[in-house]
C-alpha cells in the first residue's frame, strides 16, 4: 500500500521537473530513471552493510554512485555533468540486467539547469523502500499521470475498473495469461497479485513457476519498458514484455492463451489499420481487429475480459455485425456497460466490457446484460470518490450467473437469448434496446425531414456567368469543396444563380459521397453536387437538425445513380428524424455548438503550429553531407504490383505507402523527399524519422546519424527552412543527393541540440493534447447525438 510521504515526494519530484520538463510521459521517464539509479545503489549498499561486494556500480561506474552525485564538494555544473554521463553511460554497464540496461538506453537529461537538477535529486534521495514491491506500488501511482497522454486513443485503465475484470475473469494459478495491448502492464499485475490472494500458500518454487505464465505485447517501446519496470518492481525476476504489433505482425499467431485481459486502443490511424490476412474478420478498426484477435487466441476453455468503444456494442458497418455475430455465437456471456466518464479526464468515451468464455457460452442460451451507473467514483475531471458503487452488486450478478448459469433479472441486469439477439438486424449489444416495458412508446416522435423542411435542389448556373474574381455569388458544386465539413472558399462566382441557399440553411452533398453535411454562413449558389435543407416549421431548431444530420452522414444513402451513388429531393424529405420539445433541442443545441467550438479552436492550433528553432550565430554551420551517412545506395523500389503484402512499412517521398512483407532496412534513420511537388509545397513534413524494420524506394533519401539528437534536431531544422536553391526540375521538383549534401546546417553542441529536441518534443506533446482535447470532443458530440436517437424507443 502507497504510503503518503511517497506519494508526496513523487508528486514534489513532478512539480520539481514541470518547469524544464512538461511533458507528462517525459515527467515518468526522468522520476523512473532516477528511482532504477538509486534503487541499484541502495541494493549495493545493502549488499556491503552485510560483508557483501556491490554488484551495479563497480569498476569504471563506481564514480556514478548515487552517494558521489550528492557529495557536497560538488559545483551544481560538475553534478549535471556527472549525473548526465551515469545515466547515458548505464545503458553498457555489463554488471546491471540486461532489463536495467535496456530502461537507460537512449536516455538522456534534457535540461542544463543545476538547480532543477540538485531539488530533483535531493528529493529521489528521500525515497526509503526495504523491497521492490514497495518500490512497485510507488511506481504504480506515478504511472497514473501517463492518462493524460491518450496516445493512440490509450489511455490508462483505473485500477478499480482492472480489479473488476480480473475478479470476473478469476485467473488460476496453472493458467497463462496474456495482455496485447499491455501499456503498463496493470491488468499482469492485478492478476498476479490476484492468484496470490488466492493461493496464499504457494512454495517460492510455485511462485516462480507462476510468473513464468504472463505475457504482454506492446507496441510503443516506451510502454514496453514502463511495463517490463512495473513487472520487476512487484517481483518478476524475467517479466516477458514483447514490442509487438498484434494487428500487422502474424510471427506470434499461433500462441494460444487461457486467460487474456485487455484495454485496447479505440483510435485506429488515418486510413485504418493494414492487418495481416489471418483475421477472420476483415477489418481496418483496431477494436475490431483487437477484439477478433483476443476471442480467436483463447485455448479451448479460455475466458477474457474486455474495454471496448461504445462501436462495438453497436455499429452498423459490417466488420462490426460480423464481429458481434461471432461473439455471440461462440464467446460472449456478459457485456457490462460503465458509464460515460470512467475515463474522465482523458477521456469521455462510453466503453463497455465484454467477457468471454467458449464453455459457458456453450452451455448457456442468455448473454446477461448488467448496467453499472456508478462506479464509486463521479464523472467530473477530478473523478472524487462517492458512495453508492454498482460494482459490488455486478460482480455478485455475473458470479450469480456463473454458478446457476441464469442471470436475477432487476433493475441493472437482464438476459436476452443470443437467438433474439441474433435476429435482430444489426446484431445490437445494448442491453436497455431489449429491456421490455409495460408501456412501449416513444419518447419523442419520429418526423420526416419533408414535413419539417423544405428541401432545394441544387442546379448549376449557366457556364458563361461563371468568374474567378468574385463577382455576383459565391458558387459551391458539391463534396469536393468539404473540408472536414466545412465549406471551403469559393473557387468561382456566378453572376447569374440559378438555386440559392440561405444562412442557416444546411447543404447536403447528393453526390458520391451521398450524406455530408454542412452550415451555410452566407448566401452561396448551389449546383448539382448539393442540396439546401431550410427549416420551415417552428418546431425544429436549424442548429438542432443541423447536428442531427451531421451524426447520420454515415447511414444517409440513396438509391439512384448508375456510374456513382446519389440521392434525389423526395429521398432526402423522406429521411426520419428524432423530434424533441423546442426547449430540450435548444439544450443540446447549446451543449454541441460549445463542444464544436472547442474541436474547431483545437484544430486551428494544429493548422498553425510549426516548430522553430532559434539560430545562434556563434554555432557552426556544417553541410548535412558531412555529418551524416548517406544509405541511398541500399534502397529498393518495387513496383505496386510486384509487392508482396507483410506488416513492414514501405516508405516514398512523402511517408508510408504500403506495407510489405521484408526490409531492408533496421535501425533509426531520417528519410527527406527526394523528389515531387510537395519539396516546393510544404503541405506536409519533407524530413521524417524512421525506426526499425523499413523498405525505402528510391523517392526518399536514407540519412543516418551517428547520434539520436542530431537525427532529430536535422529533422526539425530541414522541416522548418526554405530548400527551393537546392530543388531543381520545374516539372517534377527534385532534389539529388549532391543537392542535399550541399544544405548547411546550423549546429549547436550535442546537449544543446538535446535540449531543444526535448522542447520541441514538448511542444509536440501540447500539439497532441490538442489533438486528444479535439477526439474527445468529437466524441462528445457522438455521445450527445446518440442520446438524442437513443430517447427514441425502436421496440
Amino acid at each position: 500500500m502507497l504510503d503518503a510521504e511517497t506519494k508526496a515526494r513523487i508528486d514534489s519530484a513532478r512539480d520539481i521537473l514541470v518547469g524544464k520538463v512538461p511533458d507528462p510521459k517525459s515527467q515518468v521517464e526522468q522520476i523512473t530513471i532516477a528511482l532504477i539509479y538509486k534503487f541499484m545503489d541502495d541494493m549495493d549498499r545493502q549488499s556491503e552493510e552485510l560483508d557483501g561486494k556491490a554488484t551495479f556500480f563497480t569498476g569504471e561506474f563506481k564514480k556514478y554512485r548515487w552517494a558521489n552525485l550528492l557529495d557536497k564538494r560538488l559545483g551544481g555544473h560538475e553534478r549535471l555533468l556527472l549525473y548526465a554521463e551515469g545515466i547515458e553511460k548505464m545503458n553498457v554497464n555489463k554488471n546491471i540486467p540486461q532489463l536495467f540496461r535496456d530502461i537507460f538506453k537512449g536516455v538522456f537529461l534534457p535540461y542544463r539547469d543545476p538547480e532543477t537538477l540538485n531539488l530533483f535529486l535531493k528529493e529521489i534521495d528521500g525515497f526509503t523502500y526495504d523491497h521492490s514491491e514497495r518500490l512497485g506500488d510507488a511506481y504504480e501511482y506515478l504511472l497514473n499521470i501517463l492518462g493524460t497522454q491518450g496516445d493512440a486513443g490509450q489511455f490508462r485503465t483505473p485500477r478499480h475498473i482492472i480489479d473488476f475484470i480480473v475478479a470476473i475473469v478469476g485467473p488460476q494459478k496453472h493458467e497463462t495469461v496474456l495482455n496485447p495491448a499491455c501499456g503498463t502492464a496493470g491488468f499482469l499485475i492485478s492478476a498476479y497479485k490476484h492468484i496470490l490472494k488466492q493461493n496464499e500458500s504457494l512454495t517460492p518454487d510455485e511462485r516462480a513457476r507462476l510468473m513464468t505464465n504472463f505475457r504482454g505485447y506492446d507496441i510503443a517501446p516506451d510502454m514496453v519498458r514502463l511495463s517490463r519496470v512495473n513487472m520487476y518492481l512487484h517481483g518478476f525476476p524475467n517479466p516477458v514484455i514483447h514490442e509487438y504489433d498484434a494487428l500487422t505482425s502474424d510471427e506470434r499467431w499461433d500462441e494460444r492463451y487461457d486467460v487474456m485481459m485487455a484495454n485496447p486502443p479505440f483510435m485506429t490511424p488515418k486510413g485504418g489499420i493494414r492487418p495481416h490476412n489471418r483475421f477472420s474478420i476483415k477489418a481496418k478498426r483496431s477494436e475490431v481487429l483487437f477484439v477478433d484477435y483476443i476471442a480467436e487466441h483463447l485455448n479451448p476453455g479460455g475466458r477474457a475480459g474486455i474495454i471496448v468503444p461504445e462501436g462495438i456494442i453497436f455499429q452498423s458497418q459490417n466488420a462490426y455485425k460480423a464481429l458481434r455475430n461471432m461473439l455471440i455465437e461462440n464467446y460472449i456471456w456478459a457485456v457490462v456497460s460503465l458509464p460515460a466518464g470512467v475515463f474522465n479526464p482523458y477521456s469521455g468515451v462510453k466503453t463497455s466490457i465484454l467477457f468471454l468464455d467458449r464453455n459457458l457460452a456453450r452451455r448457456t442460451d442468455d448473454v446477461v446484460f448488467v448496467k453499472v451507473e456508478n462506479d464509486g467514483f463521479d464523472l467530473g475531471a477530478q473523478r472524487r470518490p462517492i458512495k453508492g458503487s454498482d460494482l459490488t452488486a455486478a460482480l455478485k450478478i455475473l458470479d450469480d450467473h456463473k454458478k446457476a448459469q441464469k442471470a436475477q433479472e432487476g433493475k441493472m441486469a437482464l438476459a436476452v437469448s443470443r437467438k433474439r439477439l441474433l435476429k435482430s438486424g444489426d446484431v445490437n449489444l445494448s442491453g436497455d434496446r431489449y429491456r421490455e416495458t409495460a408501456a412501449v412508446q416513444s419518447k419523442w416522435p419520429m418526423v420526416k425531414l419533408g414535413e419539417v423542411c423544405e428541401v432545394i435542389s441544387g442546379q448549376s448556373p449557366d457556364g458563361a456567368t461563371y468568374n474567378d474574381r468574385g463577382e455576383g455569388m459565391p458558387f459551391h458544386q458539391g463534396k469536393t469543396e468539404f473540408t472536414d465539413c466545412v465549406l471551403e472558399p469559393a473557387k468561382s462566382w456566378t453572376t447569374a444563380p440559378a438555386r440559392i441557399a440561405e444562412p442557416h440553411d444546411i447543404v447536403m452533398s447528393v453526390r458520391a459521397p451521398v450524406g455530408p453535411v454542412n452550415l451555410v454562413t452566407q448566401r452561396i449558389c448551389i449546383g448539382r453536387g448539393l442540396a439546401a435543407i431550410r427549416p420551415i416549421n417552428s418546431k425544429i431548431e436549424e442548429l438542432f437538425l443541423f447536428f442531427v444530420l451531421r451524426g447520420m452522414e454515415d447511414s444517409i444513402t440513396g438509391s439512384h445513380g448508375a456510374a456513382f451513388a446519389s440521392i434525389n429531393r423526395k429521398e432526402i424529405e423522406a429521411i426520419e428524424i428524432p423530434l424533441p420539445p423546442l426547449e430540450i433541442q435548444r439544450q443540446m443545441v447549446a451543449e454541441l455548438d460549445g463542444y464544436r467550438k472547442v474541436i474547431e479552436g483545437a484544430r486551428q492550433v494544429i493548422a498553425n503550429y510549426k516548430p522553430t528553432i532559434k539560430i545562434d550565430p556563434e554555432w557552426p554551420i556544417k553541410e548535412l553531407g558531412l555529418i551524416c551517412e548517406n544509405l541511398d545506395g541500399k534502397r529498393i523500389p518495387i513496383e505496386k504490383g510486384q509487392r508482396k503484402p507483410g506488416s513492414h512499412p514501405y516508405y516514398g517521398a512523402s511517408g508510408i505507402v504500403d506495407y510489405v512483407d521484408g526490409f531492408i532496412f533496421d535501425g533509426d534513420y531520417l528519410l527527406l523527399s527526394e523528389d515531387g511537388a510537395n519539396l516546393l509545397a510544404r503541405s506536409t513534413p519533407i524530413a521524417f524519422s524512421v525506426t526499425g524494420k523499413v523498405w525505402v524506394n528510391n523517392h526518399a533519401h536514407v540519412l543516418q546519424f551517428k547520434d539520436d539528437a542530431t537525427r532529430r534536431f536535422v529533422e526539425d531544422y530541414i522541416n522548418g527552412i526554405v530548400i527551393e536553391d537546392y530543388v531543381t526540375g520545374a516539372a517534377q521538383p527534385k532534389l539529388s543527393q549532391a543537392n542535399m549534401n550541399l544544405i548547411p546546417i546550423p549546429l549547436p553542441p550535442l546537449a544543446i541540440q538535446r535540449q531543444i529536441v526535448a522542447e520541441i518534443e514538448a511542444e509536440r506533446a501540447l500539439l497532441e493534447a490538442n489533438r486528444k482535447l479535439a477526439e474527445l470532443f468529437e466524441k462528445r458530440v457522438q455521445s450527445k447525438l446518440a442520446e438524442i436517437w437513443g430517447g427514441h424507443d425502436e421496440n
